[in-house]
């Protein structure tokens, strides 16, 4: 039997709607979060190197780039929840696949099959939420939505610490298992057909092949650099690769009936300008995430346990202010609260370059916090203007991109600040030298530069939305008396 079509109020079963789908992210987190603590580890029990390793965390982002926008036209065209539902499992088998994987190299292949289910999911989640409650609480409901990942990112860290302190790094992926059988029968039974409305258009597979092999190549450009070098001949031709896909995916777009991306969404600035700034917030916020738990284990001489206690601190503060920015945002409007989240993360990147070799664990925490308040207070805001500039029809490719950009923020952070943070240390060792064998003082010293760049990169998402908000406050222009409307 079918669930009752939305009133006013959205569906009747909107908090187990939210439930399920957040419990679907709260999972994808966990996995995220975990790896990133293990990356020490693995470096070790693997026998690798930290370029080597970093393609743990780049796979997955990479998978999720190249298939979220297809995903999310998929979902407009078949049926979000037929989507959502198959990535899900898919992302399980994925899961069970890394904690079988017998070499790095298998581990990174796992990985970006794991990352085709997470870009199922990954595109539709805030989509559904947002066609099941109602307009008025999109804030509210989208802010929870970030407390659930939230929470999910706090027990990452915290379960990977323990799981890292007694059983094998391979627990970390098996973990997924029983959190997602879970999660898929609370979609099954809770979660809307949402079936498109009208005639169903066709899928564009030529936009998608061309948007797919353009996002690879500007990927693969990205963190093949590290190694060869960004001005290397291949790095060179990728980044022609992607430019040239980009330019065909734009070509077809504008030819097709039946577009993957609705290009006048991005001529919308409320659309655009809120997905460049979030993509700002993700680059730096993901440069820093990769290096956290190198400072604490190698600089502080920290146990796994407490590395992963300690990176939990600030997802915790990030899930309890997520809520109540949303919340604040359907009352008084997104860009104030985003705009104080972004100053938030200004001072919290300053604030961190303040680390020594001498910090202690409560230095390391309050000046991590800053950072956590202005992500979690920017986010929600940010995220329902974006996804309250889209129309229904397109909500599925809305929440794609939005997710797209976070994504490839991911992986412009760890690519290009990991080769920036790699740079500084080889400056500051005087030689080039691996993270795991650099003198404590030189990893400091790399770090701080690294921050001093996260804050230039916040500086100009505040800029931008500064003056977004100082265009939304201006009067429009009077109408002539002369001009009727039509």
């Amino acid at each position: 039997m079918p669930p009752p079509p939305p009133d006013q109020d959205g569906y009747p079963r909107k908090w187990w709607i939210l439930v399920a789908i957040g419990l679907t992210l709260f999972m994808g987190t966990i996995d995220g979060t975990i790896v990133n603590v293990a990356l020490p580890t693995l470096t070790r029990e693997l026998r690798t190197d930290f370029p080597t390793v970093q393609w743990v965390v780049l796979s997955f982002l990479l998978g999720i780039t190249i298939f979220m926008l297809s995903m999310g036209r998929l979902g407009d065209l078949i049926g979000k929840k037929r989507v959502f539902s198959a990535g899900l499992i898919l992302f399980v088998i994925g899961s069970i696949l890394c904690g079988l994987a017998a070499s790095i190299y298998w581990l990174i292949a796992f990985r970006f099959v794991q990352a085709i289910g997470a870009a199922m999911t990954l595109a539709l989640g805030v989509a559904i939420v947002v066609e099941t409650w109602p307009a008025r609480e999109r804030g509210k409901a989208i802010g929870l939505s970030g407390g659930i990942i939230s929470l999910g990112i706090v027990a990452g860290p915290a379960l990977g610490g323990l799981i890292l302190q007694s059983l094998s790094w391979r627990w970390i992926f098996f973990v997924n298992l029983p959190i997602g059988l879970v999660a898929w029968l609370l979609v099954l039974l809770f979660v809307p057909p949402l079936e498109p409305e009208g005639k169903r258009g066709r899928f564009d597979f030529p936009g998608a092949l061309l948007i797919g092999l353009s996002l690879l190549a500007f990927s693969l450009a990205l963190t093949a650099g590290q190694r060869i070098g960004f001005t290397a001949g291949p790095i060179l031709a990728l980044f022609a690769l992607f430019a040239l896909g980009l330019a065909g995916f734009v070509w077809v777009e504008r030819r097709s009936d039946h577009p993957m991306i609705d290009l006048r969404l991005l001529q919308n600035p409320g659309f655009s300008l809120n997905l460049f700034t979030g993509f700002l917030s993700f680059v730096a916020i993901a440069g820093i995430t990769l290096l956290l738990p190198f400072y604490l284990e190698l600089v502080l001489k920290l146990a796994q346990r407490d590395v992963g206690l300690l990176m939990a601190v600030a997802p915790l503060v990030l899930g309890v202010l997520g809520p109540l920015s949303g919340s604040l945002s359907d009352r008084v409007g997104s860009r104030p609260v985003s705009v104080t989240g972004l100053l938030l993360l200004l001072a919290g990147y300053l604030a961190l370059t303040r680390l020594s070799v001498q910090s202690r664990p409560l230095d390391f925490v309050l000046l991590l916090l800053p950072v956590a308040m202005g992500m979690g207070t920017f986010q929600s805001p940010n995220n329902t203007a974006i996804m309250n500039a889209a129309p229904r029809q397109r909500l599925g490719v809305a929440s794609g991109m939005l997710s797209m950009t976070r994504t490839l923020g991911q992986i412009s952070g760890v690519a290009v600040l990991g080769a920036f943070f790699a740079a500084r240390l080889h400056v500051h060792s005087g030689a080039a030298v691996d993270v795991t064998s650099a003198a404590p003082a030189h990893l400091v010293a790399a770090m701080t530069d690294q921050f001093l760049l996260a804050a230039a990169l916040i500086g100009v998402a505040l800029a931008i939305a500064l003056w977004r908000w100082r265009s939304e406050r201006r009067p429009l222009p009077p109408v002539p008396s002369s001009v009727h409307p039509a």
